[in-house]
């Protein structure tokens, strides 16, 4: 055990627990502000070196299926759940979960996340839109899931420092257009937009301004393919911060900064030239005020008898394929939990902590992908630059949501890669490899024709993913039981997880839009879902599956009771005052959009909050002297 890693004894004012997005943007700027930070971090730390990178990158080029974790090396110490644990099987349910999560409930949650430094943030798809107004209140607009204790307005200032801290490329004012979202007045992101692609160009061409029909509703709805914020490298805007422009601090080198955005098509899982924002750009800006250790599994937040938290309790380890630990214990005037929305929720079930509301792990909440594709009757130029750069906004909003889940209507550049597993699935159905071993082999074809057909194909690929909101469901939930542990011996997620009939609904109406979207291009849909699929359900006599977007939220939902929530609008517990829950977990709803951006306003809503607290717990005392003795009368002897 090297002694940088042994803190028994040592005090910070702050432990961060998890070195990815939240906790990442969180030490930052506490550090700044001169407060001791401590972040430890359950996985390694080898991707913030360039040799780590290209290894990283190497792992990724030798992976056989290209999954999210594909460059990420696997750690028995500290394991990762992947899309590829969930497999189908004949028996109650359609699936069985043969990874690090256990799964139990009527259809799988088929999100990933990772265990490393810089967290899930290391394989995102790079995609930056703000939530809307209207979904900080659904229960009162809508009837449906859960309020937030605060509003679109409180979180404005924090939305353009997130954007900042991201350095987000995309149109404001298009934003503002196409959408309606408020911005402060002559705003711009720090970047000009990331181009559109042609895929995105020709949807426009044959649908801007073309109506359909939503199925659920019957309104009409204007189709506009519209520009999405990013958070990767274009080009700084010379017009952000009243004209002063948008220069990256401290940009110094590859791993913090990273070359503008070339359309290598691997953003989801890594950007070769790391023009995509990830947590490690952050990190390289810490204070050395900031204390990073690695290779520390949190086990238990450690609680005091007055329910002040007073420190963690953390397993290190040195070999991550053999782990052997050792436990000790750091302690800290405040804790913020930001581990990921499951791996917080589990912290905090097996620490027996923050839970009078009885909350904790519940309202799991996930954006249920469903895709759609087809073959354009001409060629769109698929697979070229990032995995979407563009969407049809405009179910995102309005009255239908009352009656069936909203949905973005991203539009995909990389052909049936989701879908289809294209172009390899394509390649070997032209060589005629069975599917199946017990299924007779094809003819195959080679040569000039085998080229000549899969371009054609290839080429006319279009699909899209409907991406649907999840409401707050009480039901779906994390739990632990101690018969399900994990190599260190510490307790394993439980899922319990299902869709609501209002998200089944949302499927249900997309699915019509899609039909006419496909009729409108002359296309020729392939969309089919099949039965042995692991999220295969029926809903009203016909068959959907869905993916998982990678959008955990919800399981320790804020809110301005303390009986039905787990935190306050701070994301500061109601049972521990110097307990802080940062990150996704805090979502009441998660609305259409993509989530980092608003997780990261959130944080750093609550460091000044943080601030604040730690300001007054080291207030200096001041002395006074004691006041004289008073006497009855003035000629009375003193003692």
């Amino acid at each position: 055990m090297s002694p940088a890693r042994d803190l028994d004894g040592h005090r910070y004012d702050v432990i961060v627990v998890g070195a990815g997005w939240a906790g990442s943007l969180v030490a930052k700027r506490l550090g700044s502000q001169g407060w001791r930070v401590l972040v430890l971090e359950a996985g390694t730390t080898t991707l913030d070196t360039w040799p780590g990178h290209l290894d990283a990158m190497n792992t990724f080029y030798s992976s056989l299926i290209k999954v999210p974790n594909a460059p990420y090396r696997a750690n028995t110490a500290a394991p990762s759940p992947s899309v590829l644990d969930t497999v189908p099987h004949k028996g109650v349910h359609r699936y069985q979960s043969v990874g690090y999560l256990v799964q139990e409930g009527p259809l799988p949650y088929g999100t990933d996340y990772l265990r490393a430094g810089g967290g899930t943030g290391m394989h995102w798809l790079g995609l930056t839109p703000r939530m809307l107004p209207q979904d900080f209140k659904v229960r009162t607009e809508f009837g449906y899931g859960r309020d937030w204790p605060i509003g679109y307005d409180d979180l404005q200032h924090w939305y353009c420092e997130a954007e900042r801290e991201i350095g987000v490329a995309g149109d404001a004012a298009e934003q503002t257009r196409e959408i309606g979202l408020p911005f402060p007045e002559g705003y711009v992101f720090p970047m000009h937009e990331i181009p559109s692609s042609y895929v995105d160009r020709v949807m426009a061409e044959h649908l801007d301004g073309k109506t359909v029909v939503d199925p659920g509703t019957d309104e009409p709805v204007e189709l506009r393919v519209v520009n999405t914020p990013h958070g990767r490298n274009s080009t700084p805007n010379q017009a952000y911060d009243g004209g002063r422009g948008f220069r990256p601090q401290d940009a110094v080198g590859l791993p913090n900064y990273g070359e503008r955005c070339v359309g290598n098509a691997s953003c989801t899982p890594i950007c070769p030239v790391q023009a995509k924002y990830n947590p490690l750009k952050t990190q390289a800006q810490w204070s050395r005020k900031v204390t990073l250790i690695d290779r520390a599994v949190v086990s238990r937040v450690l609680v005091a008898d007055n329910g002040r938290v007073t420190g963690v309790e953390y397993q290190a380890y040195d070999d991550p394929a053999t782990p052997v630990a050792t436990t000790r214990t750091v302690e800290a005037d405040v804790v913020v939990v930001a581990a990921h929305a499951i791996e917080s929720a589990r912290l905090l079930l097996a620490s027996e902590l923050a839970n009078s509301s009885d909350q904790v792990g519940r309202n799991l909440m996930d954006h249920p992908v469903m895709l759609a594709w087809g073959l354009m009757p001409h060629q769109v130029g698929p697979f070229r630059g990032p995995g979407s750069t563009s969407a049809f906004e405009r179910f995102r909003m309005g009255e239908s949501r009352k009656e069936h889940a909203p949905w973005r209507l991203v539009i995909a550049n990389w052909g049936w890669t989701w879908a289809a597993g294209s172009p390899g699935s394509d390649v070997a159905e032209m060589l005629g490899i069975p599917e199946t071993p017990f299924q007779q082999r094809k003819k195959a074809l080679y040569g000039v024709p085998l080229r000549e057909r899969l371009g054609d194909r290839i080429g006319r690929q279009i699909a899209f993913q409907f991406e649907l909101e999840q409401d707050a469901q009480p039901g779906n939930r994390v739990t632990i039981d101690r018969r399900h542990r994990d190599a260190l011996g510490n307790c394993r997620p439980i899922l319990s997880y299902d869709l609501s009939d209002h998200v089944k609904k949302g499927m249900q109406a997309a699915m019509g839009v899609s039909h006419q979207i496909f009729d409108l291009l002359g296309a020729e849909e392939r969309t089919a879902y099949q039965a042995d699929a692991p999220s295969y359900f029926e809903y009203e006599g016909t068959g959907y599956a869905f993916n998982g977007a990678g959008h955990g939220c919800g399981t320790h939902v804020m809110g301005d009771d303390r009986r039905t929530s787990v935190v306050d609008q701070w994301q500061r517990s109601w049972d521990h005052a110097n307990l802080y829950l940062v990150g996704c977990g805090s979502m009441p709803s998660i609305g259409t959009s993509n989530p980092s951006l608003t997780m990261s306003a959130l944080a750093l809503r609550s460091v000044e909050r943080i601030h604040q607290d730690l300001t007054e717990l080291h207030r200096p005392l001041v002395l006074r002297p004691a006041p004289a003795p008073e006497y009855a009368h003035p000629t009375e002897a003193r003692p």
